[in-house]
């Protein structure tokens, strides 16, 4: 078996374990001084400091700081065109949802997604990947939701399977078709929610997603079609996710904690009584801060969220329209600056919180013996340095199974 050995790590942080952190423990962390890590193969077998082990291949850290591989635990990955017509509409005034009743926002990318081939999707998505591997990600989540039938839908969804079998990252898909509703159903919503709920037993039996998502908010997807969507989807074995409280608190936090989700995201608008349902239905708060800077909203309630016992988790919600971002380290700082969040907490919520809220948390998110071997070395001395900088790549080297990839 090959062995690779990282030395003279300056600074070795991480979660010292694979639970949930929350509340007071969202910001406890491992700091190993002058330390070094064994990988074997794949995976991490020993991390220690003092005298060195004999390995194949050895990597000086030079007294750099080194953190897990960073995981995002939302992103809508694959889709056709982008939107850039649409900062026009923004800076007139036009929010959301009066660009999706004028046919543009989700709508338009279905249209364009349906229009892409399966290659023209992989390449676009496979651009994204490798930019995402060089700013230190190296596990995702990849939602569909812009093919809205199921044909196009399934699309989308092979196309995540075949990058996770092609691609360096690893990637962990959800299935999202009540993303909106297409315009063949504006008419009956009802008959598309059925619709849905009739993808559901093909998705999950051909194995093309782990998690099934819904986005409830005013105008989309009301709390009672959610809860029928989830639960159909809990049915087949697919965990749940919900887009929820990111314009209008209607209740989609509420019902989170009812099905015990495994994450609500967005949550921008969520108030005490979603709170209070997140943190007794044990949900990880998936917080997306570049969307609420993209859109010039609000940011969601980070710290009464920990204070109040629910674990936060950061994504970049990579996607056309309202995030066309992928950097989890510009989300690093915004969550410092925009969520008050401690860069300990911050480091826990886009590792293994985020490894969490994707059921990946045995495999990734920490460094620990046993786990795999993906791991970030940084262009900097200490956590608050990657915090402190904005809007540029600090990343040295990624290590991703134990090879280097970037």
């Amino acid at each position: 078996m090959s062995t690779l050995l990282i030395k003279n790590i300056g600074s070795l942080v991480t979660s010292p374990d694979s639970e949930i952190k929350k509340g007071k423990k969202q910001g406890e962390l491992l700091f190993l001084e002058d330390a070094y890590i064994l990988c074997e193969e794949e995976k991490i077998k020993e991390i220690g400091h003092g005298d060195l082990p004999q390995a194949d291949e050895v990597i000086d850290a030079q007294g750099c700081l080194v953190t897990p591989g960073l995981v995002d635990p939302h992103t809508h990955l694959v889709f056709g065109g982008w939107r850039q017509n649409e900062m026009a509409m923004k800076l007139s005034g036009a929010g959301y949802l009066d660009i999706l009743k004028a046919g543009g926002g989700i709508l338009s990318t279905v249209k364009a997604t349906r229009e892409a081939s399966k290659e023209e999707l992989y390449f676009k998505a496979k651009e994204a990947l490798d930019e995402m591997l060089e700013l230190g990600t190296t596990t995702c989540e990849a939602k569909s939701g812009y093919g809205l039938d199921l044909k196009e839908e399934v699309k989308q969804l092979e196309v995540i399977r075949e990058l996770n079998e092609k691609h360096e990252m690893d990637l962990v898909a959800t299935f999202l078709g009540a993303h909106a509703y297409p315009e063949e159903y504006k008419s009956d919503h009802e008959a598309y929610v059925e619709q849905v709920c009739d993808m559901i037993p093909y998705i999950a039996e051909h194995g093309l997603a782990q998690f099934c998502d819904v986005f409830c908010e005013t105008g989309v997807f009301n709390v009672e079609e959610t809860r029928k969507i989830l639960l159909k989807g809990q049915e087949y074995g697919l965990r749940s996710k919900i887009h929820a409280d990111e314009i209008d608190a209607i209740g989609g936090s509420v019902l989170a904690g009812e099905l015990h989700a495994i994450s609500a995201e967005h949550l921008i608008v969520c108030n005490a009584e979603g709170i209070r349902a997140l943190s007794q239905g044990n949900v990880i708060a998936c917080l997306l801060p570049a969307t609420s800077l993209y859109l010039s909203a609000d940011f969601a309630k980070a710290r009464q969220m920990i204070e109040n016992d629910v674990a936060i988790a950061l994504g970049s919600d990579y996607n056309p329209g309202s995030c066309p971002c992928l950097n989890l380290q510009l989300v690093m700082t915004l969550a410092c600056q925009k969520y008050r969040m401690r860069p300990e907490e911050v480091l826990n919520a886009v590792t293994i919180n985020a490894a969490n809220a994707i059921g990946r948390a045995e495999q990734v998110g920490s460094l620990e013996t046993g786990k795999q071997a993906d791991i970030v070395l940084w262009n900097a001395k200490d956590l608050n340095y990657i915090c402190y900088r904005m809007g540029s790549n600090l990343v040295k080297q990624v290590i991703k199974k134990g090879k280097t990839v970037a």
